[in-house]
């Protein structure tokens, strides 16, 4: 068994993707390691260009199958001991991710890691937190409009209820045995889904700042916003149908005053 499998999910962003690919062939990991792109039926030639590049292996979907089928599609086709879930818009510095399997390593009790994630002009951002909730999301929602404390923050090591699924590295005994993802969540939430029942095993999250990886994040956001504003907040809805069931009709109740149902 190889040490580590990332899993790339794409989906119509292949400049991203490509900046991605290229960023990991320029640091070279120090581990046995292999790299999967799962392509959503893209329509702009993303699939194409990842298999032009040597010890990529692409699995093309005939549909946009979401993140969260997506990536088990990815996990169930790789052979690593670890996983390394990746989104397409980042970029991997020298020794990040070799930093972040070190910090998995230390503790047999730890499950998943997650770096601290800078955009291309190196702000941070806050992602990792408490598990979704009224008051959780509030607060998470008010720190994240504090640069000042959000760059403390991700200054220190915690050990918070998820960490961002743009980076996560998991082990892979840990991820099957909560059966991978959710695939009820065809966008956003899946992974603090996923981090909610590693954690509910006893099984510890970590947020470690000793490796940063550069997320180009709001590609998706930019292009279709209100599309992802409506896969956010059925995610949302899922997550509280899921885990917070008494508190469903008032966010209903909320978002139908919005427009947003």
């Amino acid at each position: 068994m190889i040490d580590l499998s990332i899993v790339i999910v794409s989906f119509n962003a292949r400049v991203d993707l490509e900046r991605c690919l290229d960023s990991l062939r320029s640091s070279p990991l120090s581990v046995s390691h292999e790299i999967v792109v799962v392509d959503n039926q893209s329509s702009d030639g993303s699939a194409d260009a990842a298999a032009k590049r040597a010890g990529v292996r692409v699995i093309r979907l005939n549909e946009n199958a979401g993140f969260a089928r997506a990536t088990n599609v990815g996990i169930r086709a790789s052979s690593g001991e670890n996983l390394l879930l990746l989104n397409s818009d980042t970029l991997v510095p020298a020794g990040a991710i070799d930093r972040l399997l070190a910090e998995l390593r230390r503790d047999p009790d730890v499950a998943i890691v997650g770096p601290r994630l800078i955009d291309a002009s190196g702000r941070p951002e806050l992602s990792y937190g408490r598990t979704l909730g009224p008051f959780n999301e509030l607060r998470q929602k008010i720190r994240r409009r504090r640069p000042a404390l959000v760059d403390r923050l991700t200054r220190r090591r915690h050990s918070p209820d998820w960490v961002s699924g743009a980076c996560l590295l998991v082990r892979r005994a840990d991820a099957e045995a909560v059966g991978l993802l959710d695939e009820r969540f065809f966008m956003y939430a899946e992974d603090v889904d996923f981090c909610a029942a590693i954690k509910a095993r006893g099984r510890r999250i970590v947020f470690t700042p000793d490796a940063e990886i550069v997320h180009l994040r709001g590609r998706s956001v930019a292009a279709a916003p209100a599309a992802t504003q409506a896969a956010y907040r059925r995610s949302q809805v899922a997550f509280y149908e899921k885990h917070r069931p008494c508190w469903v009709p008032l966010l209903k109740l909320y978002l139908k005053l919005r427009g947003q149902v």
